[in-house]
């Protein structure tokens, strides 16, 4: 059976929080770096050994599947472990597509900075010129938040997904999962409630702000944010496995399936999710994709070959981010983590139910890491910040008692 954790089908905060929390945790436990012994006997995994360790202990610790990418001086190495189908008994495959849940953030505020290089926008501007009347209710007001509070998490808007009436909290998701929901819809269900703070005054994650981002898009450009994006990103990257579904539900094959479990369910169930319509997430979540689309975008995005040089010092312009982890900031749809080993990293983690995703690199793009978890209680396990410490710092993961999978 897979070790089964109290997880809910709510998307998680997005942040390196956990992730740094964890990696935290394992250098204060004094594990070491793999012996030059133990790396040679892993020689296919090309200096490797460390993060093939953890991506396998993940799945020891009841992770069902993982898939793994990550490119470095020695080139680009793929790591993938346990099943990707519970039913079939199917492995991951290196080329299967997944949800990024909240990666898709650093899409949306690649495609606001472009506008800006282009003098379509000013980060600067407030979000009431671009969406007027859209931001207004419980104290919030688009005339005194701007679209660079948006991005880095300043404005202070109330998350939308923490509102009982999106059906994400407990088993009640099962029967919700099919919804549509539409972007305005999305920012009604935050106006009923006071923001968490006055723009500009602290941090605070949240989705809303993502949503709002994307109307700006649209607003400013005419067109669909994901007709922006395909033709800003994806098909300038030759990203031909990356989809923004919209309202669909299913993910295009290559692809595994995607479990959960449900904090109201006593008998913590594993539940296959893979299929729900994701317009709830919409511009702050949706996105498919793999292991070597992200990378890839990842690589352009820190190489400069998306954003000119101004916007992508603005991106990387960071604020703090209290009460989510030490050692990180955030910037604008990226955050920035120093590693216990010293290494300096960005990037972003999504959630989404039924999957965990992070995707991180050095500032220069020279080392990266991709890796997705087929399941959304990966975090109890802090398998996500071991595979991460495990590639970037070279520290083995702890022991973890084996697990069959189902």
């Amino acid at each position: 059976m897979v070790r089964r954790r109290r997880r809910t089908a709510r998307t998680a905060r997005i942040t390196l929080a956990a992730v740094v929390a964890a990696v935290s945790t394992v250098a204060a436990s004094g594990l070491a770096a793999p012996s030059a012994q133990a790396a040679a006997a892993d020689a296919p995994d090309r200096g490797h050994a460390a993060t093939r360790a953890a991506v396998d202990a993940a799945v020891a610790g009841g992770v069902p599947g993982v898939l793994a990418q990550a490119h470095d001086a020695r080139g680009t190495w793929h790591g993938t472990a346990g099943l990707a189908d519970l039913t079939t008994r199917r492995p991951p495959l290196p080329g299967d597509r997944f949800r990024t849940g909240s990666i898709s953030k650093t899409f949306i505020a690649t495609v606001l900075l472009q506008l800006e290089a282009e003098g379509g926008l000013s980060l600067s501007d407030t979000v009431e010129k671009w969406l007027p009347g859209v931001v207004r209710g419980h104290g919030h007001d688009g005339r005194r938040m701007t679209l660079r509070q948006l991005l880095n998490h300043t404005s202070g808007v109330y998350d939308y997904t923490e509102d009982p009436g999106l059906h994400l909290q407990g088993k009640e998701y099962l029967a919700h999962r099919y919804d549509t929901w539409r972007p305005e819809q999305l920012v009604a269900l935050a106006m009923r409630h006071e923001p968490k703070f006055p723009p500009g005054t602290s941090w605070g994650y949240t989705t809303t702000a993502y949503v709002l981002a994307a109307m700006v898009v649209e607003r400013a450009t005419g067109r669909p944010y994901a007709t922006e994006a395909e033709r800003r990103i994806l098909r300038p990257l030759g990203m031909h496995a990356t989809t923004l579904p919209g309202t669909y539900p299913r993910i295009p094959a290559p692809s595994g399936r995607m479990y959960t479990t449900f904090t109201d369910d006593p008998e913590h169930e594993v539940h296959d999710i893979t299929e729900f319509d994701p317009s709830w997430a919409w511009s702050a979540g949706e996105v498919v994709t793999s292991t070597a689309d992200l990378d890839r975008f990842l690589a352009a995005l820190m190489r400069g070959k998306l954003l000119p040089a101004a916007q992508l010092k603005e991106m990387t312009t960071t604020v703090p981010s209290p009460g989510f982890g030490d050692g990180q900031d955030d910037g604008l749809g990226i955050f920035r983590a120093k590693l216990p080993c010293g290494k300096e990293i960005w990037g972003h983690t999504g959630f989404m139910p039924g999957s965990q995703s992070m995707a991180y690199t050095t500032r220069d793009g020279g080392h990266r890491l991709v890796a997705n978890f087929n399941t959304d209680w990966a975090g109890g396990t802090d398998a996500a910040g071991h595979v991460l410490l495990a590639e970037f710092c070279g520290t083995a993961p702890p022991a973890s008692p084996a697990s069959p999978a189902r």
